[in-house]
């Protein structure tokens, strides 16, 4: 069995998605993503340039040779341009591998752990009232856990992932639009004297039983991150998000000698070799690596096992930059990892976008039921990919009042 093309595509119903297409001898093809969030066209010209020439004539099977042949071979090693292009071809080895066997992916790591896998919406507020107004209507939706964002009073503009004006929480998303970044305005003391009492308010509001989950986005140093993990631990938080810049990885050790808040980071990693020391050393309680941005199924799972020897268990990130393709790889390893923990869910679940990449795979009252379809479950349309073209958007970028740049 030889691969005998591979094709990319880039654009999406309000995203920019980098789809890959590898077509083998036998019919079979098997589909990959390598969306890199607002940088889109790089991991593209990396996969049509260098990697898809080397594709050809190879055995599809040997998913692992192929991933070490990319992987070691490129002298210059990781980041994340490299690993998204090297992870849509590992899921799209996947996918011919699990329709070859005739059975889901989930099939051939070991079956499945569990029935459903928990997800976590987005609940955001121009302000705690605006907010307390997004989780309700999660809560009516059968969400068993929200992640809250609101508006800090006195903050020059909204903080991230919130809305400028109240009523516009309602699948709310960050504009990443232009080439030129908008910028965000941080005050670190507002938002310590704020924060708490919020939460604790919300969990006031909505009482013991669901999973609250905040993320701080990199934007406290490692002693502000240990005085806010301290000062929420009353209100039970399932986990702390990206408390300090994650490049810092001895941070964590100070928030860990102050405080008991179960922690979250990893979204920005793109190998074992970012996260290996804060698993090892159980500096973490999720870890929250993407099948994209982390070189595909066979290196995550690397990570999931690791990560299981040390108590951590998985939370992979779910922005809408995944496309359905990726979110279908972590909907396998979901339904598989022993050490499972919640699914970041903030897909663009819309009419165009289940008409480009069609599947089973279903979210029902705050659970993703993985499909039993061979391979990763979603197809892609071609013809519907050419309603779609590529536009240039960029993050926030984050800068304090009087000026100096800061972590987004």
């Amino acid at each position: 069995m030889k691969i005998t093309d591979a094709k990319v595509f880039v654009g999406g119903p309000g995203k920019n998605y980098v789809t890959l297409k590898i077509i083998t001898d036998q019919g079979i093809y098997g589909l990959g993503d390598a969306t890199l969030n607002n940088r889109e066209t790089l991991p593209a010209k990396y996969l049509q340039d260098y990697l898809i020439p080397n594709l050809i004539g190879m055995d599809p099977r040997n998913s692992e040779d192929i991933w070490q042949f990319f992987y070691r071979g490129a002298y210059f090693r990781r980041g994340p341009i490299a690993m998204a292009a090297f992870g849509a071809i590992d899921m799209a080895l996947w996918d011919i591998k699990g329709k070859l066997a005739n059975m889901p992916l989930y099939q051939l790591f070991g079956g499945k752990s569990r029935d459903g896998a928990m997800v976590y919406a987005h609940a955001t507020g121009a302000d705690l009232e605006d907010l307390m107004d997004s989780i309700s209507q999660y809560v009516e939706q059968g969400y068993r856990a929200v992640r809250v964002q609101c508006g800090i009073p006195g903050m020059p503009t909204a903080s991230y992932a919130v809305p400028d004006k109240p009523g516009e929480n309602e699948h709310y998303m960050s504009d990443f639009s232009g080439i030129r970044p908008k910028v965000e305005i941080w005050n670190s003391d507002r938002y310590l004297r704020y924060m708490p009492g919020a939460l604790a308010e919300i969990r006031a509001r909505f009482g013991p039983e669901l999973k609250l989950l905040h993320d701080v986005h990199h934007r406290l140093t490692p002693r502000e991150a240990a005085e806010f993990a301290r000062a929420v631990e009353p209100v039970g938080l399932y986990w702390l998000e990206d408390p300090t810049p994650a490049e810092d990885q001895s941070a964590l050790k100070l928030l860990r000698q102050h405080s008991t808040v179960p922690v979250a980071i990893g979204e920005v990693f793109n190998s074992i070799w970012e996260c290996n020391k804060l698993i090892e050393q159980e500096l973490i309680d999720f870890i929250r690596v993407a099948v994209t941005y982390a070189g595909g199924i066979t290196h995550v799972k690397r990570i999931v096992d690791l990560a299981g020897l040390h108590h951590v268990r998985t939370g992979f990130h779910g922005a809408p930059s995944h496309s359905p393709i990726s979110m279908a790889a972590q909907h396998h390893l979901n339904a598989w990892a022993p050490n499972f923990g919640i699914q970041e869910y903030l897909v663009l679940d819309t009419p165009e976008c289940d008409a480009l990449f069609p599947s089973e795979h279903r979210m029902k009252n705050g659970m993703v039921y993985v499909s039993d379809a061979p391979g990763l479950g979603v197809d892609f349309d071609e013809s519907e990919a050419q309603n779609y073209s590529y536009k240039p958007g960029s993050h926030p970028v984050v800068r304090l009042e009087d000026g100096t740049l800061w972590d987004y």
